[in-house]
């Protein structure tokens, strides 16, 4: 039987993070250790200030930070190290499970050696607007499928698109290939998946193994956030250069444009266009992020302790 560790990196944790908890030590797969690399101790402590939180969480290592040591790649490596198990998944604190097999479902493609990284499916909470769920459905879709290299060619970047906000991983795969990039601002899952890939490994997409994740940015945290993928991209060239981007991008704008004429809210596609052009703006400046005023790079980046 299978068994992993699980690894979240923790920042302000809320209500909805007691809830992931819960969920995770009712699976019908039992995980080993819950390792929270969290940031900022003070958050937590106030979370879980006179509660029987301690008694009733036993599986949990938590080891603090500042908000100057957190990394996305560097964080993540630093959790695995505190893990010996042989499998181990990287969660979000906002991602909670949707039944009690995610565990079970996430870690049942490893039967097969040759698959070195699986990822769940994103579904929205209740109170996603129309057009966050057509994104989560766009990005996540009720197929499992599996990918290798050989897929690089038709798929193009949706070949190693991959997230940590659920995400299970072979540990000698990953020792193999020496874990995440140590300073990332972004995509450090995908920077993984890519080179796991031209390792000659395949990523399972499992629709079956299933959590609760999704978010209501404004337009300003939409150019934030792609501004920082923008960045991202560009300080990779050889993962990401030579695969557009921007298509995939268009054809997302131009299904969700036609999905709202059909749910019957056309008066969305204002939104839409809002949004996607500060998704667009967000990620042009991003990508040319070299060219640009330190203050400014600070100022549209949504990771701004990155730049310190």
């Amino acid at each position: 039987m299978l068994e992993a560790d699980v690894i979240i990196p923790v920042y302000r944790p809320t209500r909805r993070f007691l809830e992931l908890l819960d969920m995770l030590e009712s699976q019908s797969l039992p995980i080993g250790k819950i390792i929270l690399i969290n940031t900022e101790k003070k958050y937590f402590d106030q979370l879980t200030k006179g509660t029987d939180f301690w008694k009733k969480h036993q599986k949990l290592i938590v080891e603090h930070i500042t908000k100057e040591e957190f990394d996305h790649g560097g964080t993540r490596n630093f959790g695995v190290s505190l893990s010996k198990a042989s499998y181990f998944i990287m969660m979000t604190d906002d991602a909670i499970p949707a039944d009690n097999r995610l565990v079970e479902r996430l870690l049942a493609p490893f039967e097969d050696e040759k698959v070195g990284m699986t990822y769940a499916r994103q579904m929205p909470a209740e109170e996603s607007g129309a057009i966050e769920r057509y994104t989560r459905s766009f990005n996540y879709p009720e197929a499992s499928c599996q990918k290798s290299a050989e897929d690089l060619k038709e798929m193009g970047i949706k070949t190693f698109f991959a997230s940590n906000v659920c995400a299970a991983y072979r540990r000698d795969i990953f020792d193999g290939l020496k874990g995440f990039t140590d300073h990332t601002i972004f995509n450090e899952d995908m920077i993984y998946a890519r080179g796991l890939l031209n390792a000659g490994y395949r990523i399972a997409y499992v629709a079956d193994a299933k959590v609760v994740h999704s978010h209501n940015y404004s337009g300003r945290e939409q150019l934030e956030r792609n501004f920082d993928l923008g960045v991202s991209h560009a300080d990779y060239p050889q993962i990401f250069s030579g695969l557009s981007t921007e298509s995939e991008g268009i054809r997302l704008v131009k299904k969700t444009c036609a999905h709202l004429f059909k749910i019957g809210k056309p008066w969305l596609v204002f939104k839409l266009v809002w949004q996607s052009g500060c998704k667009y703006l967000g990620y042009f400046l991003g990508k040319r992020y070299k060219k640009l005023p330190r203050k400014v790079i600070k100022k549209f980046s949504m990771n701004k302790g990155y730049w310190k």
